[in-house]
């Protein structure tokens, strides 16, 4: 009688004590593997140093790894609330690839209907970006950013090979610049979409474990 493997891990990685709250309060049946909520602290060093660690345990050395929180949207007409599915992370070391970006665009839209999601490059930024700083990384083609998100998969892919991705809740845009995270209605509204996500994160990571053809 032959022993199924073990299903991976999926390890989900923020920086904050919020989003790691409306994480843990969300929805957390039908994962199709053990799931660790790793909160790594704000900015990449830290993002580095926690995400590295976490990958040396052996429970996590084949974990696939989903980074996500609030970001900064870059583009117009974005709202908070809205999603960011990354394709691509990006910092002044390197671009990381995304696994899955189409598939978690569909269950994003099941899990948070009506919810608008968008797609493309999320760069990395060491501080909180405001003003000029905004237009001159939306110049480079990136349509969000975050202080974690490309030091999160940058530093899972060099931990061994997994896939990564990245999602994002736009909780700050260009018209919509916001002072502090969670007393404004752009900041519970991005909450509140944060708890839900869940579901779509277990269906990409299910989606992982099916056997190649």
């Amino acid at each position: 009688m032959s022993t199924q493997p073990a299903p991976a891990p999926l390890l989900i990685a923020c920086a904050l004590g919020i989003e790691q709250f409306a994480l843990r309060a969300g929805d957390h049946g039908g994962a199709g593997g053990p799931v660790t909520v790793l909160r790594t602290g704000m900015g990449p060093a830290a993002a580095e140093r926690s995400v590295t660690r976490m990958l040396a345990h052996p429970a996590l050395r084949d974990a696939a790894v989903l980074a996500t929180g609030f970001c900064a949207g870059l583009a117009p007409g974005m709202h908070p609330g809205d999603l960011v599915v990354a394709e691509e992370t990006r910092d002044p070391r390197g671009t990381t690839a995304c696994v899955g970006t189409e598939l978690l665009v569909k269950e994003l839209g099941r899990a948070v209907p009506g919810r608008t999601v968008h797609t493309g490059p999320l760069t990395g930024s060491d501080h909180v970006v405001r003003g000029h700083e905004r237009s001159d990384l939306r110049a480079t083609g990136a349509i969000a950013v975050d202080m974690e998100s490309a030091a999160t998969l940058l530093s899972a892919v060099r931990a061994g090979e997994r896939p990564v991705a990245a999602v994002r809740v736009v909780v700050d845009a260009p018209e919509h610049e916001l002072v502090r995270i969670g007393t404004v209605r752009g900041g519970i509204s991005a909450f509140r979409v944060l708890r839900s996500v869940l579901p779509a994160f277990f269906e990409w990571h299910r989606s992982l474990l099916l056997p190649r053809r």
